[in-house]
């Protein structure tokens, strides 16, 4: 899950807007600059697809995106 959210997040924000290390602790939202509501858009669109599942709008909150770890948490509660 960890290689293919860095994959995503990579492809929308470029791989030198990453924060380093990308572990469960990095932040997010609010520290990446590059991360603004299109990102968040183009990120979400990207789980769904190499995911394969749909995510609603009533699930997306700030929370979500606080740091590279509660994204994954989330990816993983919705893929299993």
């Amino acid at each position: 899950t960890s290689t293919i959210l860095r994959e995503i997040l990579a492809s929308v924000l470029g791989e030198q807007a990453l924060p380093e290390p990308l572990d469960d602790n990095a932040l997010l939202l609010g520290a990446v600059p590059e991360i603004d509501s299109m990102a968040v858009i183009a990120v979400l669109t990207g789980i769904e697809e190499r995911f394969g599942f749909a995510i609603a709008d009533d699930e997306v909150s700030a929370d979500i995106f606080e740091t590279f770890g509660s994204l994954r948490r989330f990816v993983e509660s919705r893929a299993s």
